[in-house]
């Protein structure tokens, strides 16, 4: 009779532990699926909504990401469910990468954004590299150049017109090499006849500027 009690009681506890088992991998399985389901979500949100709404949304993901990971213990096939979590994290760096691009606005300082009109919209950066001058353009980056400091030198700070002193000495520079590469005579007057212009109207703003500086910050 004792020995029957005992082999119940054996059985009970058995019966226990497969229960909590089984309600275990019950809340594991849960935990995967409603990660990989929130990410699924998240991919069919717009970019617009999903960028207003992007802390929230990052923070839900940590939180069920952490769970599905700290239930891995207790899933049979752990290993099918683990690649199922990183297929749905690669997926979700993928949208986080979205996110980051749109959030983050293109910054051009002032000295870029002063080379974009006088040289045309990323011809020139901070390496200063004219390479791209040929015989074939250096008459008409020559004209953009002038024509645009010309009708913009109301407009130029002193560190405006040492930038433009800068570079158009480094294109002078680029023209004496040019001109060992096959540049016209025509083209050469023509570059004279703007230089010729532009050099005391350089120097005479240039100054101008700093002594308005002056004046500005003595004031």
């Amino acid at each position: 009779m004792k020995s029957t009690k005992w082999l119940f009681g054996v059985a009970l506890i058995a019966l226990g532990f497969t229960s909590c088992k089984d309600e275990k991998e019950a809340q594991a399985e849960k935990a995967v699926d409603s990660y990989v389901v929130y990410v699924d979500s998240v991919e069919k949100v717009a970019i617009e909504d999903a960028q207003k709404n992007w802390e929230g949304i990052d923070a839900v993901y940590q939180l069920r990401m952490s769970e599905a990971e700290a239930n891995l213990a207790n899933l049979k096939d752990s290993i099918k469910a683990r690649e199922r979590i990183i297929a749905s994290r690669d997926r979700y760096e993928v949208i986080r990468t979205k996110m980051v691009v749109v959030a983050a606005p293109v910054v051009v300082d002032s000295k870029q954004q002063l080379r974009n009109a006088l040289f045309g919209e990323g011809k020139i950066g901070d390496d200063m590299n004219f390479d791209w001058v040929n015989a074939g353009n250096i008459h008409g980056v020559y004209q953009t150049f002038i024509h645009t400091a010309e009708d913009n030198k109301d407009s130029y700070s002193r560190e405006d017109w040492d930038e433009i002193k800068l570079m158009y000495e480094a294109l002078d520079s680029r023209k004496n090499t040019v001109e060992k590469e096959g540049l016209s005579k025509e083209d050469n007057r023509e570059i004279a006849g703007l230089k010729f212009k532009f050099a005391p109207m350089l120097k005479v703003n240039r100054m101008g500027a700093k002594s308005e500086e002056m004046k500005e910050a003595k004031e």
